[in-house]
This record gives structure tokens, C-alpha cells and sequence, in this order.
């Protein structure tokens, strides 16, 4: 299923394969070439019954992982490809050497101070993965590699870290390792100052550590089988795993777990959430045999997180704030009737994020759908806004570790601005660039334009566009334009308008590229997202299509031309689009996509189904079921011609099952009535997330492009 706070990979075969378009089929100039004949599913009916009404799931066998049968119907989906893409493999081959010249092979991020330490992470020439190092005091100080992950991944298909954190006394590294892609992370630790690993090892964690002030107690969380953060656990270095003590267990499906230290580094903070309240318990970290105070008690429809600095708690809440805001407590008088204003609430603005220093609060907000940073001094309420000018574009807090820093970091990049980090003095309000990301190969953002439009949905609401091409482009509706899209969870992390460098290749070969900020994020409130949710979910498809339609009438594409791409919950938007909306676009390109929503809703053992109820619905429930069975892809493929398609799945994940996307394929090449192609490809080594390797992910990066541009007869 789609991500909660989670978001709902380098495939087997080569670039053949890795560059899934539909070849020479598409391409009248070429000489006639047999196209490969693609796998025919078996058809095994089981009947579903649920609500007195009976559904027929001919592909309900695929839901096996360990059957033989279905492992070799994905390798088959998979040869499929590859045969078909034989053609476009020098053009894959090109599309991956453009991005991956774009990007500074000895990369180095800015280092971040930390209890005396400066941090950071940089890349080698020719390596795939980071170096986690540190210098003591001073940047000219000796450098010191904490993690050489090329090193630790060697021989893993699949290597990914997670978790990074230090203990107080600057002496020991805790870290979360997963080499399947479905979450489960064994959290190691190295000693620091003797070079050398612990044997202490905790497998089964989403990789979320607490140290306690002794720097030998660590609290930990667990998953359970469904991948719920669900327990919290308290271990001591060196001793057997066995005797660490069970500190917390959240026993509600619904909620999960978080765990981490107060920037203050005083409290031991866990959080447990669902999709519509919260709640806190913290405990002392000199203590960390002590017991867990609860801050405020779970109470439906409240939602507040939790930080301390200054000697006091500030909680950001939707307390009678739908759009939340800021309060303030003191330790031992936590409950929400002590909790006092810090500013004033603004309803028309949404308070996203909050960060804690001495003297001053920053406030990340969100005002008219495009991100704000504004600087508090607490001593008299003094204000600084720190506002961006651009027409669409992505702004943020950065990691500010240090509690006494006068100054804050934040990032800035926008469709044709490479992300940016500055530095911003808390007293003066002057600001100052960093880093901006370098972009090889003679990048000038002189040649592109960016612009923020809105279309009209059919109830009347206005969704935002934004939208960035190369200058000179005519609105004469002859541009190839790629449409992105999201809608789900209240997230604005998924289809950002910031920077990729990837993108240029796209640009240079005359695309428009556009993100639909459909309803179900929250770029324009937490209202925005409340419409988009639950049975208010189809508005979510509704107005991806408008946007599309609004763009083919402004002539900035047409539907010979016009492509539709979503990951995860927007791989689910494709599919939907797909089922409503055929003849609009010329392909569509659905990542892990979640299709087979009544089934897995109803099967509460499948990770991510019970914490979601909130978000998708409980089909227990006749309406909720009525209403998801009738949006649902997989339930909902028709007899009608369908777009040229690209899907693609991978067999370890825990957040959208390899199923769910291939038995939708099966279905769909069974009903529908044209002669169109439709790829899928199956990453048989990794997760939901896909690759690991910083330059792999180009590959399926380049796959989608080419899948395009070789559907538009693009060559090159």
C-alpha cells in the first residue's frame, strides 16, 4: 500500500531492459520488426465475498510470493521488456551518461556542527556510495571516516544506511542497515575512537535510535510483522540482546511509533500517531531507567508534535488550528490546558515545521500554496520573514543541530535553481550562500522560465500548476509535456517544485514539465488535503485530469503529446487516470502502484493496511467499501482502449506489494481493446524505494524518458 509517513529499483537486466520504451513499434521510418508477443497470465478465479456482494480476482494467485509460478510470470514480464526494448538501448545508454556527467563525482555536502564536531558526507570519483566523515573542532582539523558505505556494500545487490547517530560522548556511531528494500533495518555500532565494530547488533528496526545521556544506553523501535513501528526498547552496550527491556508498546494498529532526542538533548521523546491524533511521552536522558511521562493524552482528533529548548516545551498542534500553531508548556505541566500561544494563529497559513534556539523560534510555513520562513525573538516578539520571489519553487528548514547557533540553515531550489544551502544570522537577518549544487555540462538557467498557473476543477476549486520549459517554446500545442502528480497523506514532499538536474535532459529535447498539486497533499492547507481523503478521494483524480485539461487548452500540449507519471500513491493516481481518462494522454508511466485497493484494505496483515484506515478508509465499513470499490484500479479496468503504459514494481516491497501492479498489468492486457504496449518491469533485489547507488537510479530515470521520447519517435 501507498506510504504513510513513509512513501508508498537497479533492475536485472541491462540498459535493454532499463530503458523501457516501446521500441522500434512505434516508429513508422523504421523497417518492419516482429514485436515480442508479451506473457498471457493464468487465469485461477477465486470468489471474494464481502458485504453480501461477490467480486471474481482471476490473479489473486500472484498475492504468493513464494509460489514458483509467480516468480517466473515476473522474469517472463521482465524478458518481455527487455526483447522490446533492444532498440532504444544507445539511447538509454546517452540519457544515462547526460545525468549522471551532470552531477560533481567528488561531491561534498556542508558540514553541520555538532557537539564540537563538524559533519558531513562526500562522494569519490567512480563510487556509488557516500562516505560519512567528521572533522574535530575546525574544518582544517584531520578528517575522520566514520562509514565508508562503498565498502560495507560491496557484494550486496542492495545497501542501504539509515539512522545515523552519535553518542553524546562523541565516541560511538549507531546506524541502520538494510540490504532486501523492505524496511527492516539492523542497527550496528562503531566505536569511534578505536576504529573498530561492536558486536552489538538489533535486527527488525525502522533504524531509529534515542541515545540517554551515559552514552551507553541506547532506546530503540521495533516493527512488527506488518512493518509498524510498534515497540520501543531499551538496550546497554555490550550486553545480550535478550535483556533489553521493553520501555513502550503501542497496542492500537493504527498508530505507529517514533522515537528520537529533544534538540535540547534533556528528553528522550516517543511519539505515537495516527492519521488524525497524537500523543507524546518523554523521559529525562540522565535517566534512562526511569519511566515515561505522558505529555498529553491521546485524544481523538488533536495532533501535536513536541520539542524542547530553553528550558521549555513547544508544541506545534491543531488545537482549535486546523492549520496548526505554536504553543508553549513548562516541564511538568504538559497538558493541553497549560499550553500558552507563542504567535498568534493565522488561519490562511499552515505552520509545516518549527525549529528551537535560544532566544528565537523559526516557523516553516506554507502561505498560498508556496513555502515561507519566518524568525521569531522571543525576548519581544520581534518578527523577520525570510520570503522567496519566484513563481514556483521549494524551500525548507536544514538540519540545525545546535541549540546555542546564532544563525540557522535553510535550503532553496527551484525548477531551474540547483538546491541551495544559506545560512541565516538570527540577529542581524542577513543571509548567505553556502553551497548551491554545481551542475556539469554547461547548465545556464538563463534558458528556461518558470510559472505557477491554476485550473479550474470541476466543483469549482482552483488546482496549482506549476510548470518550467525552455524559453522560446510556443503555446501552439505542439510540445511533448510530462504531467506529475501525488495527493495523498498531506504531503508536499513528493512532487516538489524544486531542482533535478535529470530534468534538463528532458527540457533540451523540448518537453514542458508540470506538477499537478492536486487535493490530498496539502500545499494550500490542511483543507486541501481533508478534500482529498477518505470519501472525498476521487477529488484527488478529478483534478489531476483538469490540470491535464487546462493545459491542453492553454495550447501548451495536446494529447498526442501530453505524458502522466506518479509514484507510489501517484503510481495509484495513474492507474485511475488511466481507468477514467484514456484518450487524454499519449502514455502514462505508474511507479509501485497501488491498485488493488479492496482487497488489500481488507487484509489487516499486510503492512501499512490498519495505519491507513484514516487515510484510505475501512471497507468493514459498507460505504467505505462502496467508495473504494468504485475508484479502485485493479476492480475498475474496462473493455476500452488504454494509452501506452509503463509500470514497474519491486519484489521486496512493503509499502505497495509486487502484486498489486502486476496483476492490474494481467487484467488490463486481458480486457482492454487496442493494440497498445504496456512494460513491466519487476526489480526482483530491492524495496519500495528502489536503488540504492547514487548514479544507479539513473537508470530508470533514463528508462522513463526514453520511453517517451521513443513514443514520440524522438530517437535521440
Amino acid at each position: 500500500m501507498p506510504q504513510n509517513t513513509r512513501v508508498r529499483g537497479a533492475l536485472l537486466v541491462l540498459f535493454a531492459l532499463a530503458a523501457i520504451g516501446p521500441g522500434s513499434w512505434t516508429r513508422a521510418a523504421d523497417p518492419p520488426q516482429q514485436v515480442p508477443t508479451p506473457p498471457q497470465a493464468t487465469k485461477i478465479p477465486k470468489v471474494l465475498e464481502m458485504h453480501g456482494e461477490k467480486r471474481v480476482d482471476d490473479y489473486f494467485w500472484m498475492n504468493d510470493r513464494n509460489d514458483p509460478k509467480v516468480v517466473a510470470y515476473l522474469e517472463a514480464e521482465n524478458a518481455y521488456a527487455a526483447a522490446v526494448m533492444q532498440p532504444t538501448a544507445k539511447l538509454q545508454a546517452r540519457l544515462y551518461e547526460e545525468m549522471a556527467g551532470r552531477l560533481k563525482p567528488d561531491d561534498e555536502s556542508v558540514a553541520v556542527e555538532d557537539t564540537g564536531y563538524l559533519y558531513y558526507t562526500r562522494y569519490e570519483k567512480g563510487k556509488e556510495y557516500p562516505l560519512y566523515c567528521r572533522r574535530k573542532g575546525s574544518r582544517t582539523a584531520a578528517e575522520e571516516v566514520m562509514l565508508d558505505v562503498n565498502v560495507l556494500a560491496a557484494g550486496h545487490k542492495l545497501y542501504k544506511t539509515a539512522g545515523l547517530t552519535v553518542s553524546p560522548d562523541n565516541r560511538v556511531l549507531a546506524f541502520g542497515v538494510d540490504t532486501s528494500g523492505n524496511l527492516m533495518y539492523t542497527i550496528f555500532f562503531k566505536d569511534l575512537a578505536a576504529g573498530k565494530m561492536l558486536p552489538d547488533e538489533i535486527p527488525g528496526t525502522p533504524a531509529e535510535v534515542a541515545w540517554a545521556a551515559d552514552s551507553r544506553t541506547v532506546f530503540y523501535t521495533t516493527n512488527d510483522a506488518t512493518v509498524r513501528a510498534y515497540r520501543v526498547m531499551r538496550h546497554v552496550l555490550g550486553e545480550p540482546l535478550e535483556r533489553d527491556a521493553l520501555f513502550f508498546q503501542e497496542d492500537d494498529v493504527r498508530f505507529e511509533l517514533s522515537l528520537r532526542l529533544s534538540k535540547s538533548r534533556k528528553y528522550v521523546l516517543v511519539g505515537t500517531s495516527s492519521e488524525t491524533s497524537s500523543e507524546y511521552r518523554y523521559l529525562d536522558s540522565s535517566n534512562p531507567q526511569g519511566k515515561l511521562e505522558v505529555f498529553q493524552a491521546r485524544t481523538p482528533g488533536l495532533r501535536y508534535w513536541v520539542e524542547h529548548g530553553g528550558g521549555k516545551f513547544y508544541i506545534r498542534t491543531d488545537l482549535d488550528a486546523p492549520n496548526f500553531r505554536l504553543m508553549e508548556a513548562d516541564p511538568g505541566k504538559t497538558t493541553k490546558e497549560s499550553w500558552r500561544p507563542v504567535v498568534a494563529y493565522q488561519p490562511s497559513v499552515l505552520l509545516e515545521d518549527v525549529d528551537v534556539f535560544d532566544g528565537y523560534i523559526v516557523l516553516a510555513e506554507r502561505a498560498g500554496g508556496l513555502p515561507r520562513l519566518r524568525v521569531i525573538r522571543l525576548s519581544d516578539g520581534t518578527q523577520r520573514t525570510v520570503a522567496f520571489v519566484d513563481a514556483a519553487y521549494d524551500a525548507g528548514l536544514e538540519k540545525n543541530p545546535e541549540l546555542r547557533s546564532r544563525a540557522f540553515r535553510f535550503y532553496y531550489a527551484s525548477p531551474i535553481v540547483p538546491h541551495s544551502i544559506y545560512e541565516y544570522d538570527l540577529q542581524t537577518g542577513k543571509q548567505r550562500l553556502l553551497k548551491q549544487d554545481q551542475v556539469l555540462g554547461g547548465y545556464d538557467p538563463k534558458r528556461y522560465e518558470v510559472r505557477r498557473l491554476a485550473a479550474p476543477a470541476p466543483d469549482g476549486a482552483r488546482v496549482p500548476i506549476s510548470l518550467v520549459f525552455r524559453k522560446g517554446m510556443r503555446q501552439d500545442g505542439k510540445n511533448p509535456l510530462l504531467l506529475c502528480g501525488y495527493g495523498a497523506y498531506g504531503s508536499t514532499e513528493v512532487c516538489r517544485p524544486g531542482f533535478e538536474p535529470e530534468r534538463i535532459s528532458l527540457l533540451d529535447r523540448g518537453f514542458v514539465y508540470a506538477i499537478a498539486h492536486v487535493r490530498g497533499g496539502q500545499e494550500l492547507g490542511r483543507a486541501w488535503y481533508e478534500d482529498g481523503k477518505l470519501l472525498h478521494k476521487k477529488n484527488t483524480y478529478s483534478d489531476f485530469i483538469a490540470c491535464a485539461e487546462y493545459l491542453v487548452a492553454r495550447r501548451y500540449t495536446d494529447p498526442t503529446r501530453l505524458f502522466a507519471n506518479g509514484l507510489s500513491a501517484g503510481g495509484m493516481l495513474m492507474a485511475v487516470v488511466a481507468n477514467w481518462r484514456p484518450v487524454l494522454f499519449k502514455g502514462i508511466i505508474a511507479e509501485v502502484p497501488w491498485t488493488d485497493v479492496v482487497t488489500d484494505s481488507l487484509n489487516p496483515n499486510l503492512p501499512l493496511t490498519t495505519v491507513e484506515y484514516e487515510e484510505w478508509g475501512d471497507p468493514s465499513s459498507k460505504e467505505v467499501y462502496d467508495y473504494l470499490l468504485s475508484y479502485s484500479p485493479y476492480d475498475n479496468v474496462k473493455a476500452q482502449a488504454y494509452p501506452t503504459m509503463l509500470v514497474t514494481a519491486t519484489f521486496n516491497d512493503t509499502q505497495v506489494m509486487y502484486w498489486s501492479p502486476a496483476k492490474w498489468v494481467a487484467k488490463l492486457r486481458a480486457i482492454k481493446t487496442d493494440n497498445n504496449v504496456i512494460l513491466f518491469v519487476t526489480n526482483m533485489a530491492s524495496g519500495h524505494s528502489g536503488a540504492s547507488g547514487r548514479l544507479e537510479k539513473y537508470k530508470l530515470t533514463a528508462l522513463k524518458y526514453a520511453f517517451m521520447l521513443n513514443l514520440l519517435g524522438k530517437p535521440n
